[in-house]
């Protein structure tokens, strides 16, 4: 990556005071590859849309990759938001964010980052809000499952232990279980689709659920379902509701978000929940939709 320089100010007497500062605020490296790998990808992604490389350039949408990146442990996500946000790079100039960022990456061993942390200016005190998990917290910032009643908790607390292992945000599931059953176990649709995750007896079968009203179960294999449209729609969050809602077929066939009131309502349901326009998936879970290029030409018309 190029880094130029910042002019050089004075250096400042609490850089040390910073590092430390963020040691205690951020979250701790993640190693794993799979964790490294992800992260990875959400950097070249965010890369692409800051410089416009093969797309039109967005540098907000950068800033939330990065920053997705960066909360996973990545440094160069961490320096190039640092980098951004002390330049005013496509984004409202802010020090204070720039100082946090580089601090991060500091933390880490970058040099760079260590002589611009001391030309910025002082750090926020608090973590900016998109390093906040994106999961587990409402737009006022307050848990949702504590403010859940105490059956439906039940059910939140098993998706915040279940979604991980599978990749999936932990409030993504909670919209979709909402928006299918309203946390009802035994539920059952006209069209036979059964429990917490409204599964249809053909999805049950593929993803290995035998019993359907069994909460744990249907939770692994409605999850086990959204990992794999996650993969197939490259994490679009619009295209994965619709999907679920009326299966992946449908979509294609439509080259989008079909036209059916009761699909797009449910779209719209699950993005006021979930708060996203995408989500990290897994590419070796499936290959991807061949109908991907047509849905994205067609938003561009």
């Amino acid at each position: 990556m190029k880094r130029s320089r910042l002019k050089v100010f004075q250096p400042k007497p609490w850089a040390i005071f910073v590092l430390l500062s963020v040691c205690a605020l951020s979250k701790p490296l993640m190693a794993e590859p799979a964790v490294q790998e992800k992260a990875a990808s959400l950097r070249t992604e965010a890369r692409n849309h800051e410089h416009g490389n093969g797309i039109s350039r967005d540098p907000a949408k950068a800033v939330q990759l990065y920053c997705e990146a960066a909360r996973l442990g990545d440094l160069e996500a961490q320096y190039s938001l640092g980098w951004m946000y002390a330049n005013g790079r496509g984004i409202a100039r802010d020090d204070a964010t720039a100082a946090h960022f580089f601090a991060m990456a500091a933390k880490q061993g970058d040099a760079l980052s260590q002589r611009l942390l001391r030309q910025v200016g002082e750090p926020l005190n608090e973590p900016p809000v998109c390093l906040n998990e994106p999961d587990e917290h409402d737009k006022n910032g307050q848990d949702i499952v504590a403010l859940a009643s105490p059956e439906h908790r039940k059910v939140m607390d098993l998706v915040l232990k279940l979604a991980p292992e599978y990749g999936v945000y932990p409030r993504l599931a909670m919209a979709i279980i909402r928006a299918e059953s309203n946390f009802n176990p035994v539920a059952v649709s006209p069209k036979n689709a059964q429990g917490l995750m409204q599964l249809i007896p053909e999805t049950a079968e593929r993803f290995n659920v035998r019993k359907p009203f069994d909460p744990e179960q249907n939770i692994r294999g409605g999850l086990s379902y959204l990992r794999w449209l996650l993969a197939y729609f490259k994490g679009d969050i619009s295209l994965v509701a619709a999907a679920y809602n009326a299966g992946e077929g449908t979509v294609n066939r439509y080259a989008g978000v079909p036209p059916y009131p009761e699909t797009r309502g449910y779209v719209k349901r699950i993005r006021e929940i979930f708060k996203r326009e995408d989500h990290p998936f897994d590419p070796a879970i499936t290959n991807p939709s061949p109908e991907l290029t047509k849905i994205t030409l067609r938003r561009l018309m």
